[in-house]
C-alpha cells in the first residue's frame, strides 16, 4: 500500500463552505466522558482549521440553540444511544440541517448489535454463533450449544461498556445481569480465539487495518481509553494477500448495513485465519487513545485533515 492511493481522501472544499457548524458531543449516553474528550479534539481541530465552529453539549436544550445559533452543518460527535443510534440524525433531517456519517437507518443498525449480525448472517458475511439473553434459562441454554468461553454484551452499547468474557455457566449469569443494566437486550457471542483488527472507512475507501494487542482479557474500556500498554500494529502483520482479504470484507460489511461518511468495524481472526466480524461503529472515538486517527496517519492525513475530510463528506452526500 502507498500513501497515493488515499490522497482522495483529502478535503478539496473550502471551509467557508462549511458554513456555521455545530459540534454535538457529550451528551446523556454511557459513553458521555469518551465523546467529551473526542469533541474536545474535534473542535479544536476544526477551529485552528479557521471553520466557524458552535460547540454544543448536548442536553435538553439542543432543538433550541440550533435553532438559535442558526447552524448551517453538524459534526456528530456523540457516542452511544441518543447520537448515533438515528435519533440525532432524524432530529437533523427534521430541521434540514447536513450532518456527518451515516443516516437514520445505517446508525440505528449499527447501534444494534443484534440486527446487524443478522443483515450480514443473510448475506453470508462472517459473524460469531451468538445467542440473546432474557432469563438465567437462555444463559444456560446458551453455553449449552455455544460452549465456552463466551463474551457477553449489551446489545444498544459501544466502548466495550458492560461487556464481559465468562467461562462458565455461573459467571454468563452474573454477567448478564449486569448488561441488563445497561440494555433491555443483553447479547453473548462465540468467543473467537486469536488476534483482533480494526479497520476504519472514510469517504468510501477502507483505511489500513491496525492489530490490536493488549495484556486485558479483552479489549474493554480500559484498553481503549486509559491503558498505556495496549498495542497498535500498522502495517497490521497480515500477509498482502489476507489484508486485502479484509479490506475486501470490511467494504462488504458497511455497504450492507449503508455505512456513510465514515466509520470502524471490529473484527476478529481465528486459529484457521477465517475473519469474523463483531459490529461496526458509525461516530468511532476520536481522543488521543483512538483508532480512526491512526489509521488515517498511516493513510497520509494529520488529524486536523481527517476533521475537515469527515466534514467533507457531509457536503458531498447531501450539499
Amino acid at each position: 500500500m502507498t500513501v497515493n492511493q488515499y490522497d482522495k481522501l483529502h478535503s478539496t472544499i473550502p471551509v467557508k463552505d462549511f458554513g456555521r457548524v455545530a459540534v454535538l458531543y457529550g451528551g446523556k449516553s454511557a459513553e458521555r466522558e469518551v465523546s467529551l474528550k473526542s469533541g474536545a479534539a474535534v473542535i479544536e481541530a476544526l477551529t485552528s482549521a479557521g471553520v466557524d465552529v458552535v460547540a454544543i453539549d448536548v442536553g435538553d436544550d439542543l432543538l433550541q440553540r440550533l435553532l438559535d445559533e442558526k447552524i448551517d452543518r453538524a459534526f456528530i460527535i456523540l457516542h452511544g444511544r441518543g447520537g448515533e443510534d438515528g435519533s440525532m440524525q432524524g432530529l437533523l433531517e427534521c430541521l434540514g440541517i447536513p450532518y456527518t456519517g451515516s443516516g437514520i437507518l445505517a446508525s440505528a443498525l449499527a447501534m444494534d448489535k443484534l440486527r446487524t449480525k443478522q443483515v450480514w448472517q443473510s448475506l453470508g458475511i462472517p459473524t460469531p454463533r451468538h445467542a440473546v439473553l432474557g432469563s438465567e434459562s437462555d444463559c444456560i441454554s446458551a453455553g449449552t450449544e455455544l460452549g465456552f468461553p463466551l463474551i457477553v454484551k449489551p446489545a444498544h452499547e459501544g466502548s466495550s461498556i458492560g461487556m464481559a468474557k465468562v467461562t462458565s455457566v455461573d459467571e454468563l449469569i452474573a454477567a448478564w445481569k449486569d448488561a441488563a443494566t445497561y440494555d433491555s437486550q443483553v447479547l453473548v457471542e462465540q468467543w473467537i480465539h486469536g488476534p483482533e483488527f480494526t479497520i476504519a472507512t472514510l469517504r468510501g475507501q477502507v483505511l489500513p487495518p491496525i492489530a490490536l494487542g493488549t495484556p486485558h482479557t479483552f479489549y474493554d474500556y480500559d484498553a481503549k481509553y486509559l491503558a498505556s500498554d495496549t498495542q497498535y500494529r500498522i502495517p497490521c502483520g497480515l500477509s498482502a494477500e489476507k489484508e486485502q482479504e479484509l479490506i475486501d470484507l470490511t467494504a462488504r460489511a458497511c455497504d450492507a448495513v449503508g455505512i456513510a461518511g465514515w466509520g470502524r468495524l471490529d473484527v476478529m481472526q481465528d486459529e484457521q485465519g477465517r475473519f469474523w466480524l463483531l459490529e461496526v461503529n458509525t461516530a468511532p472515538g476520536m481522543t488521543d487513545h483512538s483508532l480512526v486517527p491512526m489509521a488515517a496517519r498511516a493513510a497520509g492525513l494529520d488529524f486536523q485533515q481527517l476533521v475537515l475530510a469527515i466534514l467533507a463528506a457531509s457536503v458531498e452526500a447531501r450539499g
